[in-house]
């Protein structure tokens, strides 16, 4: 990664934090910190990925602004992943995308819908679109399995590709420090705090994100549009399997298992990013870097309308407006799958991976030590 005003910023506040150490377990950050006496830029990007925003050290510092020291690491640290999101995305000329994501997001996100509409009304008739279609079958008599599987496949497929070889730039960046091997029980603790998100409850009371009390309210509403988001995909895969394997032709009954996983997930996102919307809203701006919010809430806006349009059209999908909810439907799909390498979606691939590194260091040290 290259050196930039934030990284430079942040090597000067490290050193800083490194000889007060009054944080030292407030979260993955610090103990990471401490196993170095010198940082490179590239450990500034590993440092910034691993910090989960939660604002404690920002509220118990006591060289934070107004000290003329000005320590603010969680600004620092989200400006610098905003920055390591364009020097790993992948193919490079798309690094600009994350310049104005909330633009861009918003402009892909309209012109989606519109495209699908279009299409969709140039290959039916009114009667077929505006009409309502029930039994097996009904989705696809208003978009074809070919067009709507061969549309979302590929963008799907090209954002997957694009994820892992951003994942790869980022791993192979920050992991030239890595000081022992990666194995099962890295691998294991690392995914136990990806799933718990064990560190949104910053020290263990919880983030200060309004002010210096304490609260768990973003880290429930993460778990709600984290495990929303995953029932939504069971809920695809299933129906995939019932649709293509077993021949059972979508739209299924209210208490098959995708529609329950379906509207479970869906309720979940609406839910988590409804909240997380909210704690962003009331949270102290000083701490928070104003470049990321764009990224912010267009990705949580994007979640919560794909979710939003796929509980409307499950509960309309027998009547008229089944057509158009389709099309709105899948427009935010599409445009999901398209922005999905290049907004704030990537964070936590990187930041999974940040902890696995975190994992393996831990371990070896641990292993020093006695």
């Amino acid at each position: 990664m290259l050196a930039t005003e934030a990284t430079l910023e942040a090597q000067r506040a490290i050193a800083i934090c490194n000889a007060c150490r009054y944080c030292e377990g407030y979260c993955a950050v610090f103990p990471a910190m401490e196993l170095q006496r010198d940082f490179t830029v590239t450990d500034m990007s590993y440092l910034a990925n691993l910090c989960h925003n939660c604002n404690g050290c920002y509220h118990a510092c006591q060289f934070s602004p107004p000290h003329a020291f000005g320590i603010n690491l969680p600004k620092t640290f989200a400006e610098i992943r905003l920055e390591s999101y364009a020097e790993y995305a992948w193919p490079k000329p798309f690094a600009d995308a994350y310049r104005k994501n909330g633009v861009l997001v918003s402009a892909i996100t309209a012109g989606s819908i519109a495209l699908v509409l279009f299409l969709t009304m140039l290959i039916q008739s009114g009667s077929v679109m505006f009409g309502p279609q029930t039994g097996p079958g009904a989705f696809y008599r208003i978009i074809p399995w070919g067009v709507m599987s061969s549309v979302a496949g590929a963008t799907l497929i090209f954002s997957i590709l694009a994820l892992a070889m951003g994942a790869r730039n980022f791993w192979v960046d920050t992991q030239t420090s890595l000081s022992g091997p990666i194995n099962w029980a890295a691998i294991e603790r690392a995914a136990h705090d990806v799933a718990t998100l064990r560190y949104l409850g910053g020290a263990g009371e919880g983030c200060n994100d309004a002010d210096a009390s304490f609260s768990l309210a973003r880290r429930h509403f993460h778990h709600a549009l984290m495990y929303g988001f995953l029932l939504c995909f069971a809920s695809t895969s299933v129906a995939t399997l019932m649709d293509h394997f077993l021949g059972w032709e979508a739209p299924y009954s209210w208490y098959s298992l995708p529609v329950v996983l379906g509207t479970l997930g869906g309720i979940g996102m609406v839910a988590g990013c409804g909240g997380l919307v909210w704690v962003k809203m009331t949270t102290d701006p000083v701490p928070v870097a104003r470049r990321m919010l764009g990224a912010d809430y267009a990705l949580l806006g994007l979640l919560a309308m794909a979710a939003a349009s796929g509980l409307l059209l499950l509960m309309l999908r027998g009547t008229g407006a089944m057509g158009v909810l389709l099309c709105l439907h899948l427009g935010f799909i599409l445009a999901f799958f398209v922005t999905m390498p290049y907004g704030k979606f990537v964070h936590g691939i990187y930041r999974g991976a940040a902890l696995l590194k975190a994992a393996v260091e831990r371990q070896k040290n641990t292993i020093v030590a006695g």
